[in-house]
């Protein structure tokens, strides 16, 4: 049986006698003596032996019974995070490029429940007392390839972290995935984690949390910090992708939240304000200037789930919708939405819509019911001369795939105006009153299906019309000439 009290006596005297001889002999040298000095074998046998004991001091927790070693190291963790870890598999233990002990396919219980599967986890130590088990002290732990399963009773898990004690202690994730589900175990939205940490920051006084992710492939950055003395929670957000900033405070009083947002968008200024009382959430989303250009608010009932939205912009932008990657058009596909307890209404009227400014008095009204997305009522107006009406409209996920199926009704004004800005040959400029048409449109591959065609009441046959479907393009002035050419051809088969 070892002594670890009789090896720690002996490498305490041992060292102090290497330092006394490096202090005399070092203080004598010189450039006409450093030769001397290096092929005194007195100093360089010391120097060896000084090594070969600091190897040996390194190794010394290899000596430890394994199961002592993973059970002092899992109450270490319960005592710094509140966590209960769980090792399927053996601690090893390396100490290079710095002592620490690894094991793969291990998980973590939280509230009892067990909420994170872990690949590879490395548990870094202290090099001070390295011979005493009960005296090890954790100074890193990371995570590498986990994946966290968090829903309505956990979902704070990554919050709560940050009550733990940071000082001379880091946590960090690396590669991971964070799955919230609901209470059916059904994915509901995945965040992937690049990397993470908890730490103690000294200037600030304060824990904090800092994460680059991605989700809905859209990568982001984020940066909290709690202030327990004024009960206030700070969040930054940044996507530079979209060249968005997001700067939050949070003041909290038992169930009661009050704050607010300054959002920065490609260096337009903006405020979100909102207060949270037990299940009632209300906001207000403006803009700063004088004479704004949006001004949305609405508030939404947790228990049991409904929400009203209203607004108007002098510029509606779609892109969150349609654009590639868009956020909207991204979380509507993961069907978070189809759930029968919701009851989601949306009303937003705007001057014109962003890049399409012949588009005007744009009114879009959404409703989410038993899982449906109806956008049944939503009009525009093109050039002061057409209008459109979206009628028994439903946006689904089918196999995967964002789909809109709708009717439009079409009222032309003045068809002469419109002839003139398709350039109509004369003799084909039949007035027409009403168009109604049938269409799916697939988000992703930007192709529309044309399934029915009306003018005046009457019925167009396939025959009337070369095309099943539009695919638009990346460039709006391809497509303004491409459906300029596709109506001239429904009009001239109409009318011949």
């Amino acid at each position: 049986m070892y002594n670890p009290k009789f090896i720690a006596n002996f490498y305490k005297k041992f060292s102090k006698f290497i330092n006394n001889q490096l202090k005399t002999n070092l203080n004598k040298l010189n450039v006409d003596n450093f030769k001397t000095l290096f092929f005194n074998n007195k100093i360089f046998l010391s120097i060896v032996a000084l090594l070969i004991l600091f190897l040996f001091y390194l190794s010394f927790p290899n000596l430890h019974n394994k199961e002592e070693v993973a059970s002092e190291i899992k109450k270490n963790l319960k005592n710094k995070l509140n966590l209960e870890f769980n090792f399927q598999e053996d601690l090893d233990y390396k100490f290079l490029p710095r002592p620490h002990f690894i094991t793969n396919n291990s998980s973590i219980n939280f509230k009892e429940d067990k909420i994170t599967e872990i690949k590879k986890l490395k548990v870094y130590v202290s090099l001070e007392n390295l011979f005493s088990l009960k005296n090890i002290k954790l100074n890193h732990i990371l995570l590498e390839e986990a994946n966290f399963n968090l829903n309505k009773k956990n979902y704070n898990f990554f919050y709560d972290l940050l009550n733990c004690n940071f000082n001379n202690f880091k946590f960090e994730i690396l590669k991971s995935n964070v799955f919230y589900r609901n209470l059916e175990n059904e994915v509901l939205l995945i965040n992937n984690i690049s990397n993470a940490k908890y730490y103690f920051d000294p200037q600030e006084i304060k824990n904090v949390f800092y994460a680059n992710n991605e989700i809905f492939n859209l990568p982001y950055s984020i940066k909290i910090f709690d202030d327990k003395i004024e009960k206030t929670i700070h969040t930054k957000i940044n996507i530079e992708s979209l060249r968005l900033n997001i700067d939050n405070q949070t003041t909290y009083k038992d169930t009661n939240y009050l704050g607010f947002s300054e959002i920065n968008l490609i260096n337009n200024k903006s405020l979100f304000e909102y207060q949270l009382n037990n299940d009632l959430f209300e906001f207000k989303f403006f803009d700063t200037k004088k004479e704004s250009d949006f001004f949305y608010k609405g508030r939404f009932n947790l228990k049991p789930f409904y929400s009203n939205i209203t607004g108007n912009t002098n510029k509606l932008n779609l892109s969150p919708l349609f654009s590639s990657n868009a956020i909207i058009k991204e979380l509507l596909k993961t069907e978070i939405l189809n759930n029968k307890n919701i009851d989601f209404n949306l009303v937003i009227s705007g001057n014109n819509i962003e890049q399409f400014d012949d588009f005007k008095n744009v009114l879009i009204k959404s409703k989410i019911q038993e899982g449906l997305v109806d956008i049944d009522q939503s009009k525009m107006t093109w050039k002061n001369n057409i209008d459109f009406e979206f009628l028994n409209s439903l946006v689904f996920v089918k196999e995967g795939k964002l789909v809109l199926d709708s009717n439009v009704k079409i009222q032309i004004n003045n068809s002469d105006e419109l002839y003139k800005f398709l350039l109509t040959p004369k003799n084909l400029r039949k007035k027409i009153s009403k168009v109604n048409i049938n269409f799916t449109y697939l988000f992703d591959e930007k192709n529309i299906k044309v399934n029915n065609i009306r003018i005046d009441g009457k019925t167009l046959q396939k025959s009337e019309y070369s095309f099943n479907s539009i695919l638009l393009k990346e460039n709006n002035l391809q497509n303004k000439i491409y459906f300029k050419n596709l109506l001239n051809e429904v009009i001239k088969n109409y009318t011949g």
